[in-house]
């Protein structure tokens, strides 16, 4: 096996970045020639032509509906060069969380390369920080199954495309520890089994565990939130060497119990700290004493559940992984002390052709209801790689291997410096996931300064919000905002009614304010669901074939989320209006 050579991908990186805008040209032209013969760029008079010029001119900015035609007729077996040169073999699905069902998306061995060379120079960056040593990693990973499409082709979430890809564990054995957990816990049939047999994995080798892991921070926080459920069973199991009957997977509870063996002293050992820890505080480092980080997607959506990790974790650093999406990869954490909250990403310009349209020009005169449509109305003027600049906000644009061109990535991003001449990034929301009703904006993001801000009334009362989602509603005159809530407790109706006021006075856009003052929005209204409405969204997209390595709780839930609209009010146990204006 050969052994990974750390200074040489930070070598490697450093060139790269040092004139991206020649990388990125070459990127471009190698896109291009690679794919020249496809129909959708012989279409639009390209004619072969492979300089960034031509390129802008001819080749349209576009969003997945755009595509979805020709996207359609891969997945139904058409193997024609329609988008690539060399046909698609294998169809990605988004978790279909934002829209409410997942987009198919073109996977190839180019994106297949692109992801592990993003795991590679992170890794270099985060073990120059934070070397490990030969040991274990707790990654709590889960891989869905694939399918065939009616055209034959290989179809699956992209995580699950990337673990059961031969070139994945071949790249990867060099640049991580030895999983935990055998590929019989990893592929289970059952989310809930596999997770139960993970932090199993963790305990049976808690002196070797060198970090822990996910895709995203909310796995994490999930899996040691199960942890505080079921941890007297975990010790029985480890006590007797004989696995709960709650694992009914042949093939999983097969490799389980071929790791399992009786040992009282352990189980002991476990029982004892987790009958001593104050509320679970540092649950993390007392279970697992040699782990010296936790890692995953820590930004964006996962923002909120930063505060319960940092609970199980105690001291240990919560380090953000790399960003990019279900279309690609885009950048590299490579500077992983930075908290979560201020993690940045160096954009590799070699793993695709990147472009920002500066929001500044255009994000005032967007028609929010009819977002799509409206983003080609606009006719945004796009800027290169290296002509971004520091402070401003930009909506990511991807050219990629696998058949996407000029495609709006939805991604509001920050640049907050660059990294030789590349642009060092920060992950700000989507840019289609809008609270608005009249003239008022309201992202994301400010959603989740808004529950924040509002959450730290329930702080006082030793409560937290659990999950959070919201919904514009629009069978009121006039709409209104209504934010749901799942909180640890009973919290009175007192605090909640100032809770309602205060999620309605911490939205600050300008739009939103005035239009509350005029009633042109009607009173916020926020509805308390019943503990484990949360765990029924999730349980909802895993019957629909997701992964919950790529399950994001729906911030925003519209009319093309109607069933999950539908648990959120099926569950409300109370409801208060604002007062606030």
């Amino acid at each position: 096996m050969e052994e990974f050579d750390q200074e040489k991908v930070i070598e490697e990186f450093e060139a790269l970045t040092k004139d991206a805008e020649r990388v990125q040209r070459e990127t471009l032209k190698k896109i291009l020639e690679e794919n020249g013969s496809a129909e959708y760029l012989q279409s639009i008079g390209l004619n072969g032509r492979t300089d960034i010029e031509s390129f802008r001119a001819c080749v349209p900015l576009v969003t997945h509906q755009d595509l979805e035609p020709y996207i359609r007729r891969i997945v139904d077996g058409d193997s024609s060069p329609i988008l690539t040169g060399k046909p698609i073999t294998t169809i990605s699905l988004s978790s279909g969380t934002t829209q409410g069902k997942p987009k198919f998306i073109p996977f190839n061995d180019e994106l297949m390369e692109n992801t592990l060379q993003i795991y590679r120079t992170s890794f270099a960056f985060r073990n120059r920080e934070f070397p490990l040593e030969n040991g274990r990693a707790l990654q709590f990973l889960y891989s869905s199954k694939q399918f065939k499409t009616e055209g034959g082709l290989a179809a699956g979430t992209a995580t699950t495309n990337v673990f059961r890809n031969s070139m994945f564990k071949k790249g990867m054995k060099a640049i991580q520890s030895i999983s935990c957990s055998p590929d019989e816990v990893i592929f289970g049939s059952d989310f809930h089994q596999s997770l139960y047999c993970h932090l199993l994995c963790g305990l049976i080798f808690r002196d070797e565990v060198q970090f822990i892991s996910s895709t995203f921070a909310h796995s994490i926080m999930y899996a040691f939130s199960t942890f505080e459920q079921v941890w007297e069973e975990l010790c029985n199991d480890i006590r007797t060497g004989v696995l709960s009957s709650r694992i009914n997977v042949l093939s999983t509870r097969t490799a389980m119990s071929k790791l399992l063996k009786p040992n009282p002293e352990l189980a002991d050992l476990i029982y004892k700290k987790c009958s001593s820890l104050s509320n679970w505080y540092g649950l993390i480092p007392e279970l697992l004493p040699n782990a010296k980080y936790i890692y995953g997607i820590m930004t964006g959506s996962m923002e909120p559940y930063l505060k319960k990790l940092r609970h199980y974790a105690g001291g240990l650093p919560l380090l953000s992984a790399d960003y990019g999406a279900s279309e690609g990869w885009i950048g590299a954490n490579v500077n992983p002390k930075l908290p979560p909250e201020l993690a940045t990403y160096a954009v590799l310009p070699n793993i695709g052709y990147f472009e920002f349209i500066p929001l500044g020009e255009n994000i005032e005169d967007q028609d929010h209801n009819n977002m799509e449509s409206s983003f080609l109305r606009m006719e945004p003027k796009p800027v290169g790689l290296t002509e971004v600049k520091i402070g401003e906000e930009y909506e990511v644009i991807v050219t990629n291997f696998a058949g996407l061109y000029r495609y709006r990535l939805g991604d509001v991003v920050k640049v907050i410096g660059f990294h030789n001449s590349t642009p060092e990034i920060k992950f700000v929301c989507r840019r289609n996931l809008l609270l608005t009703i009249n003239i008022d904006k309201n992202t994301e993001k400010d959603l989740q300064l808004s529950v924040e801000a509002a959450g730290k009334l329930l702080s006082e009362e030793k409560l937290d919000v659990v999950d959070f989602s919201s919904h514009v509603d629009l069978s009121t005159d006039p709409g209104h905002y209504v934010i749901f809530w799942e909180i640890s407790g009973e919290a009175s109706q007192e605090v909640l009614q100032e809770c309602c006021n205060c999620l309605d006075k911490s939205f600050v856009d300008a739009g939103y304010v005035s239009s509350r003052k005029v009633n042109s929005i009607g009173a916020l209204e926020l509805r308390v669901v019943r503990r484990g409405t949360f765990q029924k969204i999730l349980d909802h997209y895993l019957g629909l074939g997701s992964a919950v390595s790529q399950f994001k709780t729906p911030r925003c839930v519209g009319p093309t989320n109607n069933l999950v609209l539908q648990i959120l009010c099926a569950n409300v146990v109370t409801s208060y209006f604002s007062t606030a204006f």
